[in-house]
């Protein structure tokens, strides 16, 4: 039988409602945290799921594959660029030489270079690239997330792949992908699986219009205005027990809040209750420390590690994430930059090398040596792209002083590591000016064919959306090469 998602819950606003929402507050847990934990309270299917997770590294805006993982050296100036390709540790792969910690690396990590889609909007290529889905749902509005939209891999990975420890199925990292208007850009919800199933958000580094890159560290601005706010703070979520509550007095609210449980009880029906309970005994686990509250604070992290990361909110978010999948969360999409802060239309250059790559490509070989370390790089498959590619050829804005380029879905290269992906490997081509797929073109299906591959969940599985519809989980095979 299809393994398919459990129907969503309709949730009632009722004196339930408030007096959990009164519960959550006496233990220090924001209303924010309210979907995560309705989330851990949600019954889960039987699956067949193998101990593997998944680490989605989201590069909002765009990275150019001529400066990073696909350069054409031998293009004229205009298509290939101003940096020039180093050599990797594999015979024949050269990347960018503002990659080097990766080039040292290559045995653990392999490239597609032919992934492809037909948008060059930013709003509709992140809902295609974190669902996975190349055609846009009916009603699509590159203004904001609606209930209509395809659902995001990590909501699928919520409904479909069970949880272990208390934590959710999926956790995205570091805030929610935000335009400057304010607007939440597409692509991050449940959609039609329903609100139930919306990933659990850490709001590790709160929005603000001017956080491009990797603060404190890396402040830079895509124009040639003012840098970002140094006063941005990267903060892990208030999950611990705070000093009012602690010994004698924690056990007097615990104590309270049992006694209003009672008197809720025979108001109540007793399915409901049960749900609640189970929400309740998670929010305490969250709160009581162990290695569940610890996955979130890097701040316990050994300083060492701490600084071969990088100390900024690139570095702070991927040891952050090193920490979700060891304690048994099953997918982390960590999205690096906020604002699509790899959009470089313009001042491509000075911003690719001094603000972006250098952190990208130290946090991310540190996540490498990390989960290497622990025993983990073989069950953890990592994913880093961004929703397209960068135009072949170089252009300057209408009143930019630097270069750059525009936006390009036709081809893009994804990062691949771990999870069993044969170091040094190469998936398919692009052409001479690295314009489109010259061989073994994929697709955002593909893509999360593979993911969700990676996790364990079945071919035959389908999820059932708030009407009870049933649509089919993958939509095409895994990238070939890649996987097992």
């Amino acid at each position: 039988m299809p393994l398919t998602a459990h129907p969503p819950i309709i949730v009632r606003h009722s004196r339930r409602t408030a007096l959990q929402a009164g519960t959550l507050g006496l233990l220090g847990i924001g209303l924010h945290h309210l979907e995560g934990l309705r989330v851990l309270g949600s019954p889960s299917p039987k699956d067949t799921a193998t101990a593997k997770s998944v680490i989605y590294i989201f590069l909002s805006g765009g990275l150019a594959q001529h400066e990073s993982f696909d350069m054409k050296p031998e293009a004229p100036m205009e298509i290939r660029g101003e940096f020039s390709p180093i050599p990797t540790k594999t015979p024949g792969i050269h990347i960018c030489e503002h990659l080097p910690e990766l080039a040292r690396r290559s045995p653990l990590w392999a490239l597609c270079r032919s992934l492809s889609h037909g948008s060059n909007d930013h709003s509709a290529a992140h809902h295609i690239m974190l669902t996975g889905r190349s055609e846009l749902p009916l009603g699509f509005d590159p203004t904001k997330p609606k209930d209509s939209d395809w659902p995001s891999m990590a909501s699928l990975t919520t409904a479909l792949a069970r949880p272990r420890n208390q934590l959710p199925s999926a956790v995205v990292l570091p805030e929610k992908l935000i335009h400057n208007t304010g607007r939440v850009i597409p692509g991050q919800t449940g959609g039609i699986l329903g609100r139930r199933f919306d990933p659990w958000h850490l709001d590790a580094a709160p929005y603000n219009p001017s956080s491009y890159g990797a603060f404190p560290e890396y402040l830079f601005h895509h124009h040639d205005g003012p840098k970002s706010d140094p006063r941005l703070q990267f903060r892990s979520p208030n999950l611990s027990v705070p000093e009012w509550l602690s010994g004698g007095r924690l056990q007097d609210r615990l104590d309270l809040l049992r006694h209003l449980d009672r008197q809720r009880a025979s108001l109540e029906h007793a399915a409901e209750i049960q749900e609640h309970d189970r929400q309740w005994q998670s929010a305490v686990s969250l709160l009581t420390g162990g290695p569940v509250a610890g996955a979130f604070d890097v701040t316990r992290a050994d300083p060492r590690l701490r600084e071969r990361y990088g100390q900024n909110s690139f570095g702070w978010s991927l040891l952050t994430a090193a920490r979700l999948v060891e304690a048994g969360v099953r997918l982390v999409q960590v999205n690096l930059g906020n604002d699509e802060t790899w959009d470089t239309h313009e001042n491509a250059f000075p911003n690719l090398k001094d603000h972006l790559l250098p952190p990208m490509d130290r946090a991310v070989s540190a996540l490498l040596d990390d989960l290497k370390d622990r025993g983990l790089l073989e069950s953890t498959l990592i994913v880093m792209a961004g929703e397209f590619g960068r135009t072949p050829k170089i252009s300057t804005l209408p009143g930019a002083s630097h270069p750059g380029r525009d936006h390009w879905g036709a081809v893009q290269s994804v990062f691949f590591a771990g999870g069993g992906v044969p170091g040094g490997a190469v998936i398919g081509a692009s052409d001479r000016e690295g314009g489109q797929p010259a061989s073994d073109a994929q697709t955002p299906e593909n893509l999360a064919a593979t993911i969700f591959h990676a996790l364990g969940i079945p071919r035959d599985t389908q999820w059932l959306d708030v009407q009870q519809r049933p649509f089919p989980l993958y939509h095409a095979d895994p990238i070939r090469g890649l996987l097992g």
